[in-house]
């Protein structure tokens, strides 16, 4: 009678002990952040932060020209937020680890082999996205922007518009070079196999350039250089993934080749109209 509490009162003890263990691990992401982001306030200093990220648009602005800033205080905020978001990127590989330590003890060693390598190169796909962003997508755009604008017009950007346009562009090009991840994922679940990824390909191509044109600027040129790259990655995606696809066993190849040829009679049986 007496072990019967104590048996009830298990569950709620490990639900605590896993709290207590997220908070822990919360608070250390945190702390990475925050120190990162102090190391960076002082050197090299949020304003020279900015002025690397604002780099792309003041070279294709007119000589002397400069960026304006119409809140109040949007020219201490932006420069924090800039500097904010790169202490993440920086820590975020000691975020990710804080993850992983807490979800660990939770997983296969088969799941633990195959999670670490994917963790790894999503992070560097998405930071090698970024840099595409940047050295190649930015310039483009930009130069390509102001070398349509009338004589009449004199471009000066707000800062707070410019940050919220580069976030979407970094984000959306982060994300693009994720595709391999993706795709490799959904062979290893089993959601989809390598020959049906080759056989949807052209489809895949459609919606590459219709993503292109919905988050990009009104540009060709911009369109172009995210989706083909999309192409490229999805390409890549279809290379890598054999490595991970389930081995079908000889019933399972039986009985698919079976249930084709039985679609294909279907399909060229004779109709008859009534």
């Amino acid at each position: 009678m007496s072990d019967a509490p104590q048996q009830s009162d298990l569950p709620q003890e490990n639900l605590f002990t896993h709290l207590i263990e997220l908070r822990k691990r919360l608070m250390h992401a945190t702390g990475a952040v925050l120190l990162v982001l102090i190391a960076l306030m002082v050197y090299p200093g949020q304003n020279v932060i900015y002025d690397l990220l604002a780099q792309p648009m003041m070279s294709a602005l007119p000589q002397g020209t400069k960026m304006i800033a119409t809140g109040v205080v949007a020219p201490f905020l932006v420069p924090l937020k800039v500097t904010a978001l790169a202490a993440f990127l920086i820590a975020l590989p000691l975020v990710l680890y804080q993850i992983w330590a807490f979800i660990a003890p939770g997983l296969y060693q088969h799941e633990k082999r195959l999670a670490v390598p994917l963790v790894v190169g999503s992070y560097l796909l998405f930071l090698i996205g970024m840099a595409f962003c940047y050295y190649f997508v930015f310039g483009t755009v930009f130069k390509f922007i102001a070398g349509i604008s009338p004589t009449s017009i004199t471009p000066a950007p707000d800062v707070e518009q410019y940050l919220a346009f580069v976030t979407t562009m970094f984000l959306a090009f982060g994300i693009t070079f994720e595709v391999p991840i993706v795709v490799i994922i959904m062979v290893k679940l089993g959601f989809v196999t390598v020959a049906k990824l080759k056989e949807i390909r052209s489809y895949v191509i459609v919606c590459a350039f219709i993503i292109a044109a919905v988050v990009t600027p009104p540009d060709v040129t911009s369109q172009i250089m995210l989706a083909l790259p999309m192409c490229l990655l999805y390409e890549i995606g279809i290379l890598l993934a054999p490595l991970v696809e389930k081995k079908k066993t000889p019933e399972e190849l039986a009985e698919e080749a079976a249930e084709k040829a039985e679609q294909e009679a279907e399909d060229n049986a004779p109709r008859t109209w009534r």
